[in-house]
């Protein structure tokens, strides 16, 4: 539908960017853009799953302004703080594929009751990791499903777990995988600010090691809890 276009301004204010700069990279084929009338339009959907392609590869900075940039009215407040849980945090992990690691998964965020399709939701998910998997070669992996479905949940949720030993999850050079944050959203504001607040995460030393040294679910908790906090004071 046209209405749901965004126009470059829009998109612009949205990104956080210059327009002159997001006009460069739309003209070089950079950005999925749509020529309508002399002027480009950008559908939201494609603009979200291009932005989560480019942060895979942004440095701390870059996921900074990103984050900032979604987060509207909670700005300076963590987008994870209020979506992470006491509850959606589970160590060890009782799996041993992809698919059994994303339904242990789902039913750990579902102890917040706030899944109301968790059938709907592993299907999605399942999709969105045929299309191109969610694992880095860290042993990190963020499976979140393409777009967010409001229907099938009542609030945001995020749930982390860690599976003893690696499993194949489709990272690249065929890394296994442990550590697992599942991402859950109502919106697409959230879901990228928490996707750029995971992946500023990821980038501080030694909190991957910190989280692999945890073998329990409280201390898993307060390791992700309060790294985040000193993302803030940084």
């Amino acid at each position: 539908m046209a209405h749901a276009f965004l126009s470059l301004e829009e998109l612009a204010i949205q990104l956080g960017r210059d327009k002159r700069e997001l006009e460069k990279l739309v003209n070089r084929g950079r950005i999925p853009g749509h020529r309508v009338d002399s002027h480009w339009r950008f559908h939201p959907a494609e603009i979200r799953q291009w932005l989560e392609q480019e942060m895979r590869g942004y440095n701390t900075t870059e996921l900074a302004a990103v984050e900032e940039s979604q987060r509207g009215a909670a700005a300076g407040e963590s987008p994870l703080a209020s979506v992470l849980h006491r509850e959606t945090v589970q160590v060890p992990l009782d799996a041993r594929t992809r698919p059994s690691v994303l339904e242990a998964l789902l039913e750990v965020a579902g102890r917040t009751w706030q899944i109301w399709e968790p059938a709907i939701l592993l299907a999605a998910i399942l999709e969105r990791e045929e299309v191109m998997s969610t694992g880095f070669e860290n042993g990190v992996a963020i499976p979140h499903p393409r777009n967010p479905l409001p229907n099938a949940l009542g609030a945001s949720i995020v749930g982390y777990g860690r599976t003893f030993s690696g499993i194949p999850f489709g990272a690249p050079k065929r890394s296994l995988t442990d550590i697992y944050f599942i991402v859950l959203c109502r919106d697409s504001r959230t879901h990228l600010s928490v996707l750029a607040r995971l992946g500023r995460l990821l980038q501080v030393p030694s909190f991957i090691d910190e989280l692999r040294a945890a073998r329990d679910s409280a201390t898993s908790y307060d390791i992700i809890r309060m790294a985040d906090a000193r993302l803030d004071t940084n």
